[in-house]
């Protein structure tokens, strides 16, 4: 590599080096009679301590990332009365028992409150305070991601991702042994690789310890997303990027670097690392496959990068001064204290390969596209009523076989796929081709579609199984705390109790569930 003698061969004997012990890693889990991702001594930390780089940060809701571990993943407290329950794994070294959250928050709703470090010291993700920029939480906090939003499996045990919608953000800036300065650190993260936006910025690393822009080279962090603002690479994005503060770099140069390729993977492999004056992007696909390397080579050619200044705070779905425009869904993650070689990384991906990542379902009934459905209120009052428009407004209305044809055509959608994410779904008036089911302000209208990202992520809601147990209900895409409820007659998205008097608790688990029907107008 140009501008550093000596180290592609330094580079080449150390990775000979651990070949033989990452391999001895690996096989060890093979003689247990399980996969490496549960045997005992191969997990992605596991095979970072055997190369030389051990974990100063593990961060999962999915598994554990040591063959060891056997503590709490993460805590969730469910809206019903503000209660807190730490979700384990079902063995040392496994998964997440998802079940004992799914009975915790049966009912009601949940957030996921802490993100629990595994490597004992203490570096767990909690709400993100204000910084630079303020969050819309209460105090100017961020808010806390819904723990059902990011079903997923891992060879076939259920669990939940992280889902960062606008505004959402976990943060610790007084950690315990992340690299600071100059110091060299790896990171790798499990994200959902068609969940993103061009919001600034969704990150996972290394950032500042005050929430605020201290300057160019103050943070390192994995970026994912499709920003043209700093910095892009080839194709029309996402891309993975470093987020290194008042720069998002895809290679040496400040803009575009056509060699960092547009990626989407469903689940995504996505790794920053950096030492003095060297760094690298590499990433893959984290259900099949080995790595690629995108970048490797000297820091950015602009000035404040060499030597960094990195403060060693760890963020989540904000950036350093705690921007929370962004998208995205992180499934897992690491930091490692030094550089680690190409030879671990390949190792780790070879063990996230093997934890058989794949989609979860989401419960309820299945919503085909193409489909056309009426959706009924469950709530005992109302149960005759089916969400509804009246020119732009959208209400419940009583529908039955005796009712207009206008009317059964009124409460009558074809099921599309998710105008912002093809994952949910969007839902097209049957009587007004063109014209989506949509929010604004909180409120649910029937307005054409505008070609526009605003539109799109507004049209768009991911669908569950129902809160009531009945059904489905439907969370809003880009505002994951609010679910589609009728409140007074009148559809609106709302949270779990809130300012807005359609938030208001009594009823919501009813409110928020409708049964999808046949279409009165097929």
């Amino acid at each position: 590599m140009k501008g550093i003698p000596g180290l592609r061969s330094a580079l080449r004997r150390r990775a000979a080096a651990l070949t033989a012990t990452l391999a001895a890693v690996l096989v060890a889990g093979a003689l247990t009679g399980t996969t490496p991702s549960q045997a005992a001594t191969s997990q992605p930390c596991d095979l970072y301590a055997a190369g030389g780089t051990p974990c100063v940060a593990a961060h999962s809701t999915t598994r554990a990332l040591y063959g060891s571990y056997n503590g709490a993943l993460y805590q969730v407290r469910r809206a019903s009365d503000n209660t807190t329950r730490d979700i384990g794994v079902l063995s040392a070294g496994g998964y997440a028992n998802a079940a004992a959250q799914d009975s915790f928050c049966a009912g009601t709703s949940c957030v996921i409150t802490v993100i629990y470090d595994q490597t004992g010291r203490n570096n767990r993700l909690t709400q993100a305070p204000p910084g630079g920029f303020n969050g819309p939480a209460s105090g100017g906090y961020d808010k806390l991601a819904n723990a059902t939003m990011a079903p997923v499996s891992l060879n076939g045990n259920r669990a939940y991702g992280v889902f960062v919608s606008p505004g959402t953000g976990y943060r610790n800036n007084a950690t315990n042994g992340i690299a600071t300065g100059d110091q060299p650190e790896g990171m790798y993260a499990i994200l959902d690789g068609t969940h993103y936006n061009d919001g600034c910025c969704f990150d996972y690393g290394n950032a500042e310890t005050n929430s605020r822009d201290n300057g160019n080279g103050t943070m390192e962090a994995i970026y994912f997303g499709n920003s043209r603002g700093w910095g892009s690479g080839a194709g029309n994005g996402p891309w993975v990027m470093a987020d290194l503060e008042n720069g998002l770099f895809s290679g040496v140069n400040t803009g575009n670097n056509a060699n960092d390729p547009t990626v989407t993977h469903r689940f995504l492999t996505a790794i920053v690392k950096g030492e003095p004056n060297h760094w690298s992007i590499r990433a893959g696909n984290a259900q099949s496959g080995s790595l690629s390397t995108y970048y490797n080579g000297v820091r950015p050619n602009a000035s404040g990068y060499n030597p960094m200044k990195k403060e060693g705070a760890i963020i989540l779905g904000i950036g350093g001064d705690n921007s929370v425009s962004a998208a995205g869904t992180f499934y897992e993650g690491v930091l490692t204290s030094g550089y680690p070689t190409d030879a671990t990384e390949n190792a780790v991906q070879a063990n996230i390969v093997a934890a058989g990542y794949t989609q979860g379902s989401s419960g309820g009934t299945a919503l085909n596209s193409g489909s056309s459905v009426s959706l009924r209120a469950t709530t005992s009052c109302c149960t005759t009523s089916y969400l509804s428009h009246s020119g732009a407004n959208v209400n419940t209305t009583v529908v039955s076989s005796a009712s207009s044809a206008t009317d059964k055509a009124n409460a009558s959608w074809i099921v599309r796929p998710g105008l912002a994410n093809s994952a949910c779904r969007s839902f097209e008036s049957k009587n007004t081709p063109g014209s989506y089911l949509r929010h604004q302000n909180y409120q649910l209208y029937l307005h054409a579609n505008d070609g526009s990202a605003l539109f799109a992520n507004d049209a768009t809601f991911c669908s569950q199984a129902g809160v009531n147990g009945q059904g489905n209900s439907l969370v809003s895409y880009n505002f994951a705390d609010r679910y589609i409820r009728h409140f007074s007659n009148i559809g609106y998205v709302a949270s779990n109790g809130g300012s807005n008097t359609f938030d208001a608790t009594a009823l919501w688990p009813d409110d928020v569930s409708w049964a999808v029907v046949t279409a009165w107008t097929p």
